[in-house]
């Protein structure tokens, strides 16, 4: 059997191998990447780490243990994932992605077809948010449905403002979901399978509503931006979106915990891709973009919240 530690990726360095407890700068050599992810890593207990002296140490037969749970054995014919984000429309999310470098190309053809490509494959990242209406908790249920066994992980984005975006000044005078749909307004609506399409049939449903009791345009919206143009353009009265699209139109609160959520495998985390994109999601340039669109808590960005 080879010895992952001085056969597989050069991890070992002549110190850090010889050495049964291993410091930051250290581990970080060990591990090729920079002590700052370290850091992270320990914040968010991802990685195996002492404070019996009372300073971060790293044993060394811990991180070979965890170095090998990590380890993925692709079979016979099956290439790496193509660098494509596939899933839900986020305006932030996808601007982060063009601006940080990252390489990832979008694909943004809504959350369940975001889970269901990068469980086969065919994507890197997947983005998502979908409510659980038994647990009301966000995502947690669709990540253990769609990626089964082990393998992957989901990392936190952000919490997002949805409401009702209409024209602007609220010309019909909207209240809410049951007002407009019992005066028969025309909803833009999203595509079956998009997180918002789902929310939305949640938010009715505890008004006694469901999606065949609204009128609706012919045309379902592929993001966030295409639904507010119909609004603006008068081809539709309201519908469910982020604040972050909505700009000079008007906006009638409903939902401010909304999670937005990102699923990948364990490896494609500390690959280059993902790794620019969280680093860039830590600058001021992107803290004063989420600022600019509204709509947007960023507290927990890039916390672990399932490792599958």
């Amino acid at each position: 059997m080879q010895d992952i530690r001085t056969e597989n990726a050069g991890f070992a360095t002549e110190t850090a191998a010889t050495s049964p407890l291993m410091t930051t700068a250290e581990v970080a050599e060990y591990l090729r990447v920079k002590e700052r992810t370290i850091y992270e890593m320990v914040a968010r207990q991802t990685i195996p780490f002492s404070r019996a002296t009372g300073k971060l140490l790293f044993p060394r037969r811990l991180i070979d243990a965890w170095l090998e749970s990590q380890t993925e054995l692709p079979g016979p014919g099956i290439a790496p994932a193509p660098p494509i984000y596939a899933g839900s429309n986020d305006p932030l999310l996808e601007w982060a992605l063009r601006q940080s470098g990252s390489g990832l190309a979008v694909l943004a053809r809504g959350s369940v077809r975001g889970l269901e490509d990068l469980a086969a494959g065919r994507a890197a990242l997947a983005g998502f948010h979908l409510l659980d209406p038994e647990t009301r908790i966000w995502n947690l249920a669709a990540a253990r449905s769609h990626l089964p066994g082990s393998g992957h992980v989901m990392i936190h984005w952000a919490r997002r403002t949805q409401g009702l975006i209409t024209a602007a000044g609220n010309p019909h005078g909207i209240t809410g979901l049951k007002d407009a749909a019992e005066r028969g307004l025309r909803f833009a609506t999203r595509a079956t399978g998009a997180g918002s399409t789902r929310l939305l049939e949640v938010l009715l449903a505890r008004e006694g509503l469901t999606m065949a009791t609204l009128a609706t345009v012919d045309r379902p919206a592929e993001t966030h931006a295409d639904l507010a143009t119909l609004i603006e353009t008068g081809e539709a009265d309201l519908g469910l979106g982020l604040q972050a699209a909505a700009g000079q139109l008007g906006f009638i609160l409903l939902v401010t915990d909304e999670s937005f959520d990102l699923a990948m495998t364990r490896r494609a985390f500390f690959d280059p891709p993902i790794q620019t994109l969280l680093a860039f999601a830590r600058s001021d340039t992107f803290a004063r973009r989420a600022a600019h669109l509204g709509g947007y808590d960023l507290s927990d960005l890039g916390k672990v919240l399932w490792n599958g």
